[in-house]
């Protein structure tokens, strides 16, 4: 496979140096992208970066996963407007497991293949380098007009942080260059990648490069991802969607995948699945004849959640989903774990009750009507049971008279009304 050919018509090349292209087709090329680990997940703002290192391998080059351990105790100003929190040496380290962890669903990093993957962390070789030695062997190769030339220096020189740019930022570029010169010296890696905000970073290693020892890399670069409607990608109002289940469950992901615009979809499962050129265009046709079907975000949501988590987690994402939009069964509620329930009915109007009084048993009318404001009746109430529109836990609800206890409680905690087919009510026994 040609990888500037597979990038391409995914959509995932912004800018590229000239000649990366004939360097990739002539010999097995070691590449890196550079992963800030300042959280011990990454999220999906962080997929593209790895998709490419995915198809970097995929298509027979070595890619090397760098742990921005020593730069992300500093903080980048590429894109941002304020600098980032300084994090010690066992955080990092963390850190650094938790992701190489989430890397090794994406990538080989176990296999004896020339080209398996490889991790590693600028602080390794950051940490014992004394300011003395770094002005020495990086500072005197880089002019300060050429670093100060940089868009995202000038963008927080003009007035775009409330404070300036402090010197700790300003040598970020150095540092990131650095890791391109020290990659290239001990690794023999010719290619760094990255967002189209790190084309500066970039550039300033393969120069750092040029002018310590007159070796040639290259570079290449995809287009930062946003949502059709030019709002920022992978941002909720809940803040990220993380890989981590334990930040994110596997429902509220997969829900977020199924949830994008017809727009985004077909760029996204271009760029966030492995999928062949051919599938793809057969589901963009599919969804042009039938968009009310969504194949689109439908085959792109399990793509994701079965790459990041798993096929049972998919599957149980898919079944949750059925219990809220479909005619799932009680089974299949008391099967989810309450992480799940609480994100499925994120939304759904909640009342808390007496725990006491449902153990003791309590007329579900009362409890419906006096206890937690469900119906505004116990008349309004009767007659809706009378004509099968009101059920529990999603069991239908025949008897007026129906007396619940502890023992219809979902994780000994909530319980579930339904009053037609669409209005759903939580209630929570404290």
């Amino acid at each position: 496979m040609n990888f500037v050919e597979e990038l391409t018509w995914r959509g995932m090349v912004h800018t590229m140096m000239p000649g990366t292209e004939e360097l990739l087709e002539k010999e097995m090329v070691t590449g890196y992208v550079g992963i800030d680990p300042t959280a011990d997940s990454l999220h999906i703002g962080h997929l593209c970066g790895i998709m490419i290192l995915k198809h970097f391998q995929r298509c027979g080059h070595k890619p090397l996963a760098l742990i921005g351990g020593a730069t992300g105790m500093i903080g980048d100003p590429s894109g941002k407007s304020q600098e980032r929190n300084l994090l010690d040496e066992e955080t990092l380290r963390h850190n650094q497991e938790c992701i190489k962890k989430q890397l090794s669903r994406f990538l080989d990093f176990e296999s004896d293949a020339p080209n398996k993957a490889e991790l590693v962390n600028n602080y390794d070789w950051m940490k014992d380098f004394t300011f003395l030695d770094f002005a020495r062997t990086v500072g005197k190769h880089i002019t300060v007009n050429y670093m100060m030339a940089k868009d995202s220096v000038q963008k927080r020189l003009n007035g775009e942080a409330r404070d300036g740019l402090s010197f700790t930022e300003f040598t970020y570029q150095l540092l990131q260059g650095y890791d391109f010169l020290y990659l290239y010296e001990h690794k023999n890696c010719k290619l760094q990648m990255g967002g189209s905000d790190q084309w500066g970073n970039i550039t300033t290693g393969a120069e750092l490069i040029r002018r310590t020892n007159g070796g040639e890399v290259f570079a290449l670069t995809c287009p930062l991802i946003t949502k059709a409607d030019g709002g920022k990608f992978g941002k909720t109002e809940s803040g990220n969607i993380w890989l981590d289940r334990r930040y994110t469950s596997p429902y509220k992901f997969y829900q977020f995948w199924l949830n994008v615009s017809d727009a985004d979809a077909e760029r996204y499962i271009k760029i966030f699945t492995s999928l062949s050129k051919e599938e793809i265009e057969g589901l963009i046709a599919e969804q042009a004849a039938a968009p009310h079907l969504r194949p689109l975000q439908k085959r792109l949501a399990k793509e994701v959640t079965v790459m990041v988590h798993s096929e049972e987690d998919y599957n149980a994402a898919v079944e949750a989903s059925n219990i809220l939009f479909g005619n799932a069964t009680s089974e299949a509620l008391r099967k989810l774990d309450e992480a799940t329930l609480l994100d499925v009915f994120n939304g759904v109007p909640q009342f808390e009750v007496s725990r006491d009084e449902i153990s003791g048993g309590i007329k579900l009318l009362e409890l419906c009507t006096e206890k937690a404001p469900v119906f505004p009746s116990k008349g309004e109430m009767r007659k809706l049971i009378q004509s099968g529109g009101v059920s529990i836990n999603k069991e239908k609800v025949t008897d007026v008279d129906k007396v619940v206890n502890a023992d219809n409680l979902l994780d000994g905690k909530y319980l579930l009304v339904q009053k037609g087919k669409k209005n759903y009510y939580l209630l929570i026994a404290k």
